[in-house]
């Protein structure tokens, strides 16, 4: 067990940023619970920082222990109040295979910039038992911190893949046989759809929704409606909410 040194301190700092999360490949996770589960899933920790003034159980595993002080958690944590505990782990290499995704019910998102929006989804994909997430190049990065605390630890069991989505769609197509649905708020009543168990749907980026070019290689457009007795209601909902929304539908008409 080792002191935390500057060069270690400046190192997990920069983590904070993804150029050097891709130039390291490496990133940041905190907490007891979410390291327990890292261990688990055999992603490789390459360092664990302990607060030495904390009592917390001890984690095994084959990684460099290194302990600080609390002043010392403040200046490597993402969080208002540092955890007793923080890793630094391995990027794993993901690529995704197109016929892996037949028979499943897949998630897309168009250029979604919220790390908070981004964990929210992937745990509802966790929960709704969605194996994959496609993301578009220019959507936030699944090893962002925020992104990493707000999954619970479900990026562990979500496959998270960057793709160009106008390239990505029709080849999903072909190789799947899959339709493809997205969320517009002029598409049809999605509880008045005929909704398959294996397909791909859409959600687009927080302001502008999902893009011209990403839309014309959809097969259907699907809306959640308003229930407003009034009729004045919010533009739209926020975009983890309508995830939800989706999936639970998708899910109630058939077995996942």
């Amino acid at each position: 067990m080792q002191t935390l040194s500057k060069a270690k301190t400046s190192l997990i700092s920069s983590l904070s940023v993804k150029k050097y999360r891709q130039e390291h490949n490496l990133f940041v996770a905190e907490g007891h619970k979410i390291i327990s589960e890292v261990i688990n899933s055999g992603l490789c920790i390459k360092y664990l920082v302990y607060n030495e003034d904390r009592e917390i159980p001890s984690l095994s595993g084959d990684f460099e222990v290194l302990v600080t002080d609390e002043a010392g958690m403040k200046k490597i944590s993402n969080l208002k109040n540092p955890p007793p505990v923080l890793a630094v782990i391995e990027i794993p290499e993901r690529k995704p295979e197109y016929i892996n995704l037949k028979g499943k019910l897949t998630m897309c998102v168009d250029d979604l910039q919220d790390p908070g929006n981004l964990g929210t989804i992937i745990r509802i994909c966790d929960w709704f038992g969605i194996e994959n997430l496609i993301c578009s190049n220019k959507s936030a990065d699944v090893y962002n911190p925020k992104v990493i605390q707000a999954t619970m630890g479900a990026f562990l069991r979500v496959n998270v893949f960057y793709e160009n989505l106008v390239e990505f769609l029709p080849e999903y197509r072909k190789v799947t046989g899959h339709n493809c649905f997205g969320t517009f708020l002029e598409g049809e009543n999605i509880y008045q759809t005929d909704l398959p168990e294996s397909a791909l749907f859409v959600l687009g980026n927080e302001g502008n929704g999902i893009s011209p070019e990403v839309a014309e290689f959809l097969d259907s457009k699907i809306l959640i409606p308003p229930y407003s007795q009034a009729g004045n209601h919010a533009e739209s909902l926020n975009i983890s909410v309508a995830a939800a929304v989706v999936c639970s539908e998708f899910r109630r008409r058939g077995p996942a």
